[in-house]
């Protein structure tokens, strides 16, 4: 693994990581209601669109953080159109 290969990996690892303290909560407590739907909305797609680039240049480190990212963000997204 070079450098930069090496370095976008630490980025999504760290990013991803992130990421699921509050993933981990939603889903534990089904509690959504400091969650704003138009933020998550955004971050959803934007995540997805970053999926997607990296699927677009074969850039695994993108693809793996964003794939696990984009899930998460779906289903938490999907709690608070449910759970409103």
């Amino acid at each position: 693994m070079n450098l930069i290969d090496s370095v976008g990996s630490l980025a999504a690892f760290f990013t991803t990581a992130s990421f699921l303290p509050q993933a981990w909560h939603t889903f534990r407590t089904r509690d959504v209601s400091g969650i704003s739907l138009s933020m998550y909305s955004l971050f959803t797609l934007g995540v997805a669109l970053w999926l997607v680039y990296g699927l677009m240049l074969m850039a695994w480190p993108i693809i793996i953080a964003n794939t696990i990212t984009t899930s998460l963000a779906l289903m938490i997204l999907t709690m608070k159109l449910q759970y409103r």
